[in-house]
């Protein structure tokens, strides 16, 4: 009788932490958006992209070679700085072959 009670008990315990787990990205309340030269091209408390995406998929668009951190709290956001979107970084400049002699003669 004892386990019966216990997992009636665990159940409702193990979906509200659950719930509350999942439920946490949705908290974040400073969204921070660094370019591939590593500084700040977007803070703000409201998310650059639309989350209800995949990152890879949205980010790259507005910030090529970029990264988004976001966490709970607004300590920095005071401060919102909006440089989006980011040009897309100059490609490597291929090697050049060495200019022909010009014949003597």
């Amino acid at each position: 009788m004892k386990k019966v009670n216990a997992l009636r008990f665990a159940a409702p315990v193990a979906m509200a932490l659950a719930a509350g787990l999942s439920g946490q990205g949705a908290l974040a309340a400073c969204y921070v958006v660094y370019g591939p030269d590593e500084e700040v091209a977007y803070r703000s408390p409201l998310p650059p992209v639309d989350l209800s995406r995949n990152l890879h998929e949205t980010l790259p668009a507005i910030a090529p070679g970029g990264k988004l951190v976001f966490w709970q709290g607004n300590y920095g956001c005071e401060n919102e700085i909006n440089r989006l979107p980011l040009a897309a970084p100059a490609p490597a400049a291929a090697p050049q072959a060495p200019a022909a002699r010009a014949g003597r003669g």
